[in-house]
C-alpha cells in the first residue's frame, strides 16, 4: 500500500505519473563516473551535445558543483520537483552520489529524490537511500534468467573481481531481486526499466514483469535498444515502435502500470520530460556539438594497471588488451578499460592508437606498466599523469604510491 504523501509525490513525479511530465520539470546530476558492469549496449566515453541517452553527459560534477547548479535551475524552472541521479555511470559505485543527495536534502528539502541503478549495489544500501529521504530508485533489469543475462552484460566487477558470463550475469541478477526486496520493504516506490533487445530478451521480458510485480514493483518501463557505435549491440536492429508497443501491452496485461512516455533521457537531462534545456546550464566549454572524450575528474585518484591476471602488474602500455583502474583511496578495483589489439605498430598508425589508449584512461593520476615506450611515455608526462615501470604485484604498487615510493 502506498502512503498518502506518496500518492501526492507520485503525482508531481514526471516518470511515474504520465501527466506529471507535462507540468512538472526534473534534474538529473551527473556526479557518478564509475560503473560497476559493462552492458553490451551502452558506451560513456563520448559525449555529443546533440545526443539524448543514457550514461551521455557534458560534464561530471562534483556534489558541491551539483547542489549549487540545482539553486540556479530553480531559479529559470520553478516547476523543478524531482533531482535524480542517474549516471553517467552507477550512482551505488560512486560516493559522490550519497553526498550530494544529503547536500540536495539540506539545501532543497522540498524537492523529490531519486535514484537509478543496475542493483548490483543495491543490497544494503537501501536503507542508506531511504534514511537520506529517497523514496524513489529505478533498477535496470534485463532478465531472470543467467544465460540471457551473460549475453546482455559484458562484465560485473565484484569483490574486486572482473566477472563475466552466466556467474557475472547470476550474481547481479541475485543482487538486484534482493535490493528490490528491500527497496519494497522500506516502503520505496521502485521503477523497473528493461532495455528491449530483439532476439535476445524480448519473449522473456513478461516473465520478468510478473517477477517484479509479485515482489512490489510500482512501474515498470520498457525502453527499446539504442544501438551504440563501439558496443557489442552496435549492429543489433532497435526494436520498431510496434513491436515495443506489443509488448507494453502484453505486459500491462499482468495487471502492472507501464510507463509510455518515457524519453530516455541524458545524465544530465534538465526540465520537461521531451524538452531538455541541459544546454541552457552547461559550462562554456560543453556547448560545443563536436564528439569529445570526457576526462573525469575522479580518476585523479586513480592509478591504470596493465595486467591480464588481475593480481601482477605484467604487460606492456602498447600491448596490453586492458587496463584495470583502481582507486588510490581505497585501493578497491572501480573500472576496466578496454583497448583495441588491432593495430598498427608503426608510424601514424601507431600514434593513433597510442593517443587513443591515453583517451580511454581519461586521465588517472598513475599509469603501471611492465614497459613503455619514449612516445606515449612523453605523451603522459606531459598530461602530468606518472608513469611506473615495474613487475610487482598490484597491491605493491598501490602500497608504493601511498607511502610515497613512486
Amino acid at each position: 500500500m502506498v502512503e498518502p504523501e506518496l500518492i501526492r509525490l507520485i503525482s508531481e513525479h514526471p516518470c511515474y505519473d504520465e501527466s506529471a511530465h507535462r507540468k512538472f520539470a526534473r534534474m538529473h546530476l551527473p556526479v557518478a563516473p564509475r560503473c560497476n558492469i559493462q552492458c553490451n549496449y551502452c558506451n560513456r566515453k563520448y559525449d555529443c551535445s546533440n545526443e539524448s541517452r543514457p550514461g551521455v553527459t557534458s560534464e561530471v560534477l562534483t556534489p558541491i558543483e551539483a547542489s549549487d547548479k540545482v539553486g540556479a535551475v530553480l531559479e529559470r524552472i520553478p516547476e523543478l520537483k524531482v533531482i535524480g541521479i542517474a549516471g553517467p555511470g552507477d550512482p551505488l559505485a560512486n560516493e559522490a552520489t550519497y553526498e550530494t543527495i544529503e547536500l540536495i536534502s539540506k539545501n532543497y528539502p522540498d524537492l523529490t529524490l531519486c535514484v537509478s541503478t543496475n542493483g548490483l549495489a543495491l543490497p544494503g544500501n537501501a536503507k542508506r537511500l531511504y534514511d537520506l529521504g529517497v523514496r524513489f530508485l529505478t533498477i535496470t533489469m534485463n532478465a531472470l534468467d543467467p544465460e540471457i543475462g551473460a549475453r546482455i552484460y559484458g562484465s560485473v566487477i565484484q569483490d574486486n573481481k572482473v566477472l563475466k558470463g552466466v556467474d557475472a550475469a547470476r550474481i547481479l541478477i541475485s543482487k538486484q531481486l534482493k535490493g528490490l526486496e528491500e527497496c519494497v520493504d522500506l516502503g520505496m516506490v521502485v521503477k523497473i526499466n528493461v532495455v528491449m533487445v530483439p532476439g535476445v530478451n524480448v519473449d522473456h521480458i513478461p516473465t520478468l514483469v510478473r517477477k517484479v510485480k509479485e515482489m512490489g514493483a510500482y512501474t515498470v518501463n520498457i525502453l527499446p535498444l539504442i544501438p551504440v557505435e563501439g558496443t557489442p549491440f552496435e549492429d543489433y536492429d532497435a526494436p520498431t515502435p510496434e513491436m515495443r508497443k506489443s509488448l507494453m501491452d502484453s505486459c500491462g496485461e499482468l495487471g502492472i502500470k507501464v510507463m509510455r512516455h518515457c524519453k530516455q533521457c541524458r545524465a544530465d537531462a534538465i526540465g520537461l520530460l521531451g524538452n531538455d534545456r541541459s544546454s541552457e546550464f552547461a559550462c562554456g566549454s560543453c556547448r560545443s556539438a563536436e564528439v569529445r572524450p570526457i576526462l573525469l575528474g575522479d580518476m585523479r585518484d586513480a592509478v591504470a594497471i596493465a595486467t591480464d591476471d588481475g593480481a601482477n602488474v605484467n604487460r606492456g602500455f602498447g600491448n596490453t588488451s586492458s587496463f584495470s583502474i583502481f582507486s588510490l583511496s581505497d585501493g578497491h578495483m572501480i573500472d576496466k578499460v578496454d583497448v583495441d589489439t588491432n593495430r598498427s605498430v608503426v608510424g601514424t598508425g601507431h600514434k593513433e592508437h597510442i593517443n587513443s589508449i591515453i583517451t580511454s584512461l581519461r586521465s588517472p593520476k598513475y599509469v603501471a606498466v611492465s614497459e613503455i615506450g619514449s612516445y606515449p611515455f612523453k605523451l603522459l608526462d606531459g598530461l602530468g599523469i606518472k608513469v611506473i615501470v615495474t613487475d610487482a604485484t598490484i597491491d605493491k604498487v598501490i602500497e608504493g604510491i601511498r607511502s610515497g615510493r613512486f
